[in-house]
């Protein structure tokens, strides 16, 4: 009873603070004059509600639109007609930046906390209550680490001046400042939402530094402080790292090369460099004493001179840095009664945290790329002595025992395929990049599509034959295992690496620390939503088991999207939920897409849900045997739920009209017409298009346009239905409320369904090609519905989350209208000849209502 009246309180705060006053605000929005057609904001409100019957009737998208003209503006043409469309779709974009907006200022009064896990404020008050309490929680602190990797996906529509925008409105919500309420919707209706030509790599670390230097400078000191507060700390283990990978994330993307990989690390650098003098300027107007004035003008030099010139060759000055802070705050204390203290010592415990970097920039490239470097350098003649020209024929074992890993300072001829040159200059750049930043500047290379041991040492000797030295070798070389089959042959892999002579000579000398990235995206696409999951988590278990074997501390780098169907949704439950089998000490994870700005946009919901992640890893490791371990006998049951939705997920992919759909139906073959990536949405760009070079998150954001989201639900209901015919559905509704990995991925699989709408599409039932099809789709969603509300005990998707499911409704409501804009445009394109004139039109209305759906939906992508 206690719970329930818990969810009634918390979907009343929402309706209080988010609903009412969204009805307020977007009636002030309405009336703004933004555009040259002044009825636009009067119209909009009919135009959504005629949508909305539209979609209640299953009518065609086509007739929705053509009806509405008909009904409330009959007497413009076609092409006022598609002007109109175009006005529509840039006030609902901004409607949905004002939900957004409000929602974010009404965060910390929905009472989150209670939702989903604890925060770091839960645990530090266990600490307090009990001495011995008080130990465990620090003892597994001090070993934990929370990294978040930043990453250049392309589904993070917002440039940075609407970033800005949205922060300053929702500061003015807050308070209720109608005048600076009014100003700021005005600029929001004034600021271009997308970019005219596509970002490069360079453009797109910029972005996203937007969100290092706003948020994550402060929002990760906040709970670095409070860990060393509490449990009497010194800055000098880190809980928070952050990672970063644009301009170092070169997996199929031909604009990323060792130029911008190095103009990437002098923005980050300059970055850090200006929130360290925009703190020195504070600290200095406070800090006026005596004793201090030398210190304080050496300071002032580094970091301006860091900040605002550019130095073509800086070195690492983090510890004179904190030579000079130190000699501040040791006059402080002797002379001056440690007043103002606190500022040196936020000061401190920033540049322990950031160095002079920022963020780690990783280095990702794909394994078969790599092989053709390395295939390269064996049949350069000067490097014959040094590998078999006959290498590539051995076996995998007789490769290993091949590589010689000795050590030649190797330049490639004039000659090189150019992605050689680059990738080799790009492994001589890392160590210049530590010279200047320190070693955490740029000490990760991720091998992608990694499928044999040969792949990682390959790649050492590729070090050692561009200037690096064994016993230097100072980078951590990370396997990345993203589809089923490599999944389950991960342990494998492994245990060759750790039993190679050279390879644990290199692990000894890394403190005998080994990172593995497991990619979710590519597994969902590969084997579906069940078996993505079910994947992984065998996978982390056998892969943690061999890691104990040899003694090797492990951790997890998990590559995540924001939506369920990409490893999102209710990531911190998963980590709560690892027993001892998996290694859980450090949780690594990629931030991606409307992830970063709908988790991580605001200095309140990053604290927010950065706690939550060490919440969940801290309670994991505390509470290794809890009711979350999932025994063998529900192991059966999940692996055989696995199997069954795997075999029907391939039989979908394997269906002739699939990928003939997806092209038909979705954008798909738009998205590339989007600008807000330098990466291509395929690899193999100029080929005809197959799903194995599908990039996962075009795969994924097409099935969310259709709004079907097929990644995240096909196949559940069929192994669902399987379990309850074999007699098991008593043991599965156990498992649901005793394990939470289990209750998670089905909670998560509810909230990709409750963002789906299969109205939009009903029209295709009687289509003479795709009829049988849709319906198929159709009837797997339904089964899954109703089989989840069972198990759930559920009279709605998403019971449980009161607050989600009215936010995710309303989201809904908001962009229905581009849904069904986006489907009549598609119509009108798969019966219009190209040479009409109205062809490209209807192409750029598509690619125009893609934006506000992915960003309403703040994790479809």
């Amino acid at each position: 009873m206690t719970s329930v009246l818990k969810l009634s309180q918390k979907e009343t705060a929402f309706n209080q603070e988010v609903v009412t006053r969204f009805e307020l605000y977007n009636s002030l929005f309405l009336t703004l004059p933004f555009y040259q057609v002044k009825d636009t904001g009067i119209l909009l409100p009919f135009f959504s509600s005629h949508c909305e019957h539209g979609a209640a009737e299953q009518m065609a998208p086509l007739d929705i639109i053509r009806s509405f003209f008909e009904k409330y503006v009959p007497d413009i043409d076609r092409e006022e007609r598609l002007n109109r469309l175009f006005r529509f779709i840039q006030y609902i974009e901004r409607q949905v930046v004002l939900f957004d907006s409000i929602e974010d200022a009404a965060f910390n009064k929905l009472g989150h906390t209670d939702e989903g896990g604890g925060t770091l404020q839960g645990l530090l008050q266990q600490a307090q209550s009990r001495d011995e309490m008080r130990k465990t929680i620090g003892e597994k602190l001090n070993k934990f680490s929370l990294r978040l990797v930043l990453t250049a996906h392309p589904t993070q529509f917002y440039p940075g001046p609407v970033l800005g925008i949205m922060t300053d409105l929702s500061e003015a919500l807050k308070h209720d400042d109608i005048n600076s309420v009014n100003l700021l919707l005005q600029q929001l209706g004034k600021t271009p939402f997308f970019n005219k030509t596509s970002p490069t790599p360079v453009d797109e670390a910029v972005s996203l530094a937007w969100f290092l230097e706003n948020i994550f400078y402060n929002s990760a000191a906040l709970i670095q402080a409070k860990v060393d507060e509490q449990f009497d700390g010194k800055g000098d283990h880190e809980v928070i790292e952050l990672g970063f990978w644009p301009g170092g994330d070169r997996d199929g993307n031909p604009n990323v090369s060792s130029k911008s990989t190095e103009e990437v690390v002098g923005h980050l650098r300059r970055s850090i460099f200006r929130c360290y003098y925009r703190e020195f300027k504070e600290m200095k107007k406070r800090i006026t004493f005596r004793g201090v004035n030398q210190a304080m003008g050496a300071l002032e030099n580094i970091l301006y001179q860091n900040a605002y010139n550019a130095n073509p060759k800086p070195t690492n000055q983090k510890d004179e840095i904190l030579t000079h802070l130190g000699t501040v705050k040791d006059v402080l204390e002797k002379d001056h009664y440690s007043l103002f203290v606190g500022l040196v010592d936020s000061m401190i415990r920033k540049v322990k945290l950031f160095g002079c970097y920022f963020a780690t920039l990783d280095i990702r490239q794909d394994s078969r790329v790599l092989r053709n470097v390395y295939q390269y350098c064996t049949d350069n003649s000067s490097l014959k002595s040094a590998a078999s020209s006959k290498y590539f024929d051995l076996e995998e074992d007789d490769k290993l025992k091949a590589i010689q890993f000795t050590e030649i300072n190797y330049s490639p001829l004039d000659d090189a395929d150019a992605l050689v040159k680059d990738t080799l200059q790009t492994i001589r750049l890392m160590k210049d990049i530590q010279q200047s930043g320190g070693e955490k500047a740029c000490q990760r290379f991720i091998i992608s599509n990694c499928q044999q041991a040969s792949d990682i040492l390959q790649l050492m000797n590729l070090f050692l034959w561009s200037g690096w030295k064994k016993e230097q070798l100072s980078v951590d070389f990370m396997p990345l295992f993203e589809t089923v089959h490599d999944l389950a042959n991960a342990a494998d892999v492994m245990e060759k690496l750790y039993t190679h002579p050279y390879y644990k000579e290199h692990l000894k000398r890394r403190n005998n620390k080994q990172t593995i990235m497991l990619g979710f995206s590519d597994s969902t696409k590969d084997g579906g939503y069940l078996m993505a999951n079910w994947s992984i988590y065998k996978g982390k278990v056998e892969l943690t088991a061999m890691a104990l074997k040899y003694g090797i501390e492990l951790a997890f780098f998990d590559g995540r999207g924001g939506p369920p169907a990409r490893g999102g949704g209710k990531t911190h439950r998963f980590y709560s939920s690892m027993g001892k089998e998996i290694a859980n000490d450090h949780i690594q994870l990629t931030i991606q897409g409307q992830t970063v700005s709908s988790l991580y946009g605001s200095q309140d919901t990053a604290v927010f849900n950065m706690e939550q992640l060490v919440n969940a890893g801290i309670v994991s490791a505390m509470h290794p045997n809890s009711n979350d371990l999932v025994d063998d006998k529900h192991k059966e049951l999940i692996s055989s739920m696995a199997e069954s939705s795997y075999k029907k997920f391939m039989d979908l992919r394997e269906h002739p009209l699939f990928l003939k759909y997806l092209e038909k139906m979705s954008p798909l073959k738009l998205l590339s017409n989007i600008n807000i990536s330098s990466r291509p949405t395929k690899r193999n760009a100029g080929s005809e298009l197959k799903l194995e070079d599908l990039r996962a998150i075009s795969f994924v954001t097409s099935w969310s346009q259709l709004k079907q989201n097929i990644p995240g639900f096909y196949g559940v209901g069929t192994a669902l239905k399987q379990m309850q015919d074999e007699g098991h559905w008593n043991s599965l509704k156990g498992l649901y409320k005793s394990s939470g990995f289990f209750k998670t991925m089905i909670d998560n699989c509810m909230m990709s369904m409750s963002k789906s709408d299969f109205r939009i599409t009903a029209y295709l039932a009687e289509d003479k090609t795709f009829g049988a099809f849709w319906k198929m789709l159709k009837d797997e969603f339904d089964l899954t519905s109703e089989l989840l509300l069972t198990l759930t005990d559920s009279e709605v998707l998403m019971q449980e989350y009161p607050v989600e499911r009215k936010s995710i409704a309303i989201r809904e409501k908001i962009v229905l209208p581009l849904v069904i804009l986006q489907h009549f445009a598609l119509q009108q394109l798969n019966t219009l000849p190209a040479d009409d004139k109205f062809y490209s039109v209807y192409n750029k209305l598509i690619v125009r209502t893609v934006y506000g759906i992915v960003n309403a939906g703040r994790n479809l992508a």
